[in-house]
């Protein structure tokens, strides 16, 4: 499974590595991800997400069923939650 984030979408970045010398090798940005389980009392269910720090941000401020709705209608959560 990749490494992106289920309510905002980000996914690992690629850049360089640059040295002293100005020697380029290829780096990845990995997000800071984290796997954590919610609980949705609307639906007195628990879910498990693969989120961001800012995922979690998002989770805190909206709530966490309004957070799985905006991001399926966005795409980003393709699987049944």
């Amino acid at each position: 499974m990749s490494r992106v984030c289920e309510i905002t979408g980000k996914k690992v970045m690629m850049g360089n590595n640059v040295s002293h010398a100005h020697n380029k090798t290829k780096r990845r940005f990995d997000i800071n991800l984290f796997k954590k389980k919610f609980y949705i009392p609307e639906e007195d269910r628990w879910v498990t997400l693969k989120v961001s720090k800012a995922g979690l941000k998002i989770i805190d401020k909206k709530g966490v069923a309004a957070a799985i709705k905006e991001a399926k209608a966005k795409g980003y959560l393709k699987r049944n939650v």
